[in-house]
């Protein structure tokens, strides 16, 4: 378990290296998990481990106020989580441009610090996940909304509890505590935001994967005219829980996707794996 100062928030991260690394020149993915609920650990129970038994080292962290990072009272707009990564990378050492895998919020924030900070991304795997725009902010304002209205009743805490168990129960507990905690739902749907030309700039190479019934349902391959190097892959008959659910499934399209940009990188770079 390692912690690191990060903008005066002690954050929690743990460092995989890759496992059996072929040559020295190992790519580098960075999991960003989501909102609320989550954790680093929905990551290390479902992607970390294996991916860097395959060859990659992997970086995974809690975000602000989430598992065993600090929770300041504010500070929550997607340029904060953006800012934090940065920091994080810094803290830690990484200088080398990285692979983002970002599942829900967790992608906003790594469109966010690509478009930021182009250099220092090689590709970024979106899970669910839309760039920080105005419409994305519409979305976000109603789901959150939702959330705050349903999760403050108790028959509600009691259904979870009835339905996914004790632990679900307690994870909604905690993203109670959370909301009420801090302001978080008031400021992450407040951006700032990446408009068309900044979209249109962000050339890293995208892998989006969708659930056929998830979060972007209703246009699953729209991030396709918005950024200029997107692929979707979509997983029919999921809902938003793709990472949990189908984790099996997209592990080795997310594998394939860092092997193929990353010695892309190097054959531009005059290296070979």
């Amino acid at each position: 378990m390692s912690f690191l100062a990060v903008n005066g928030v002690r954050t929690h991260y743990q460092h995989l290296r890759a496992k059996s690394p072929a040559t020295a020149d190992v790519p580098q993915a960075v999991f960003i998990h989501g909102l609320g609920y989550d954790s680093l650990a929905s990551f290390y129970l479902t992607l970390a481990p294996p991916v860097a038994a395959a060859g990659v080292d992997v970086l995974t962290y809690d975000l602000r106020a989430h598992g065993r990072t600090e929770r300041p009272d504010s500070g929550y707009l997607v340029r904060d989580f953006t800012e934090d990564l940065r920091a994080l990378l810094e803290g830690i050492g990484i200088t080398e441009p990285v692979h983002l895998v970002g599942n829900s919020f967790g992608g906003t924030v790594a469109f966010d610090f690509a478009a930021r900070y182009p250099k220092r991304v090689h590709s970024i795997v979106a899970i669910e996940a839309e760039p920080p725009t105005e419409a994305w902010s519409g979305k976000m304002a109603r789901t959150l909304g939702g959330v705050v209205d349903g999760m403050a009743a108790e028959e509600y805490i009691a259904w979870v509890e009835d339905t996914y168990g004790a632990h679900y129960a307690r994870l909604t507990r905690s993203a109670v505590k959370l909301i009420r905690a801090t302001t978080i739902v008031e400021d992450v749907p407040t951006g700032p935001f990446l408009d068309e030309d900044a979209l249109a700039a962000l050339d890293c190479p995208v892998l989006s994967i969708v659930g056929s019934e998830g979060f972007q349902s209703e246009d699953l391959r729209g991030l396709e005219r918005l950024l200029p190097q997107c692929r979707t892959e979509v997983v029919d008959g999921q809902d938003h829980s793709v990472l949990v659910k189908r984790h099996h499934e997209i592990r080795p399209v997310i594998l394939d996707w860092i092997s193929r940009h990353h010695n892309r990188v190097l054959a531009a770079s005059g290296r070979r794996r």
